[in-house]
């Protein structure tokens, strides 16, 4: 039975865990990414989400991010490879080690907003993300947008990656993720959500905002937890997807 990873970034609260929405989107999703306090969470929140996975048997992810808490993390940061090593180091040790001490096992590495996407186009930033990533655990599993510098500069260091598409979000001419900035960049009708995530599996192909089809690998796929549309996609795409026979479960390493 062909398989497929669904997952979705949580813990992007502060003070109070977002119970209601996060513990019921994990009813439908394999995995988690966690935020790690730089563009949001705070060290309680980040506790109570691990501890909510662990209960309900879901794959947690650490999602790092650029130290940006009023952007939310998705404005471009320009720092030193050495900068971006040691702020990946600092966050994905700190959700590793939480993760052990609240009786789980982190599995895998998800950048997160700006950080993601500009480590997709600029190889430095992706090697010092992957180097940071393999001296913390070289089993650790890194998530990327496919076809993606971060996949190829993961793979070079010997890391086992997963090629990641997108739910709710549309695509350009060259892979990458339509800017939010752009009116077209989010998808906001569940129909339409499903009919992108049925193609990307199925024929690994998916429709750019210019018409064009362009290839794509899809081993995990992302709902963001923080749109409003979340747990409606989560629950529409995991009907459908099992409708077809698609088993959804954590990548395994």
């Amino acid at each position: 039975m062909f398989s497929v990873d669904l997952n979705c970034d949580m813990g992007e609260s502060f003070g109070a865990w977002r119970m209601g929405s996060d513990a019921a989107l994990m009813d439908y999703v394999s995995s988690i990414n966690v935020a790690c306090g730089f563009h949001a969470g705070d060290a309680s929140v980040i506790r109570r989400t691990i501890e909510a996975a662990v209960e309900k048997k879901v794959a947690v992810g650490a999602h790092p991010s650029f130290p940006d808490l009023q952007g939310f993390g998705r404005r471009e940061m320009k720092l030193s490879a050495t900068e971006i090593f040691d702020i990946v180091l600092y966050q994905v040790a700190a959700l590793k080690g939480m993760c052990a001490a609240l009786g789980g096992k982190l599995h895998h590495v998800k950048p997160h907003g700006a950080l993601y996407n500009q480590a997709a186009k600029d190889r430095d930033l992706a090697g010092a993300i992957a180097a940071a990533v393999k001296v913390i655990d070289g089993n650790l599993i890194l998530y990327g947008l496919s076809n993606s510098l971060l996949i190829s500069e993961s793979e070079r260091i010997g890391l086992q990656t997963a090629s990641e598409v997108f739910a709710d979000r549309t695509y350009q001419a060259d892979g990458t993720l339509t800017a939010r900035t752009q009116p077209n960049a989010l998808i906001k009708n569940v129909e339409q959500s499903c009919s992108q995530v049925l193609e990307m599996i199925a024929a690994q192909t998916v429709m750019t905002t210019g018409g064009e089809k362009i290839s794509i690998k899809a081993e995990t796929v992302c709902i963001h937890g923080d749109s409003a549309h979340a747990l409606e996609f989560a629950r529409e795409i995991n009907r459908r997807l099992k409708e077809t026979g698609v088993l959804i479960q954590a990548v395994e390493k």
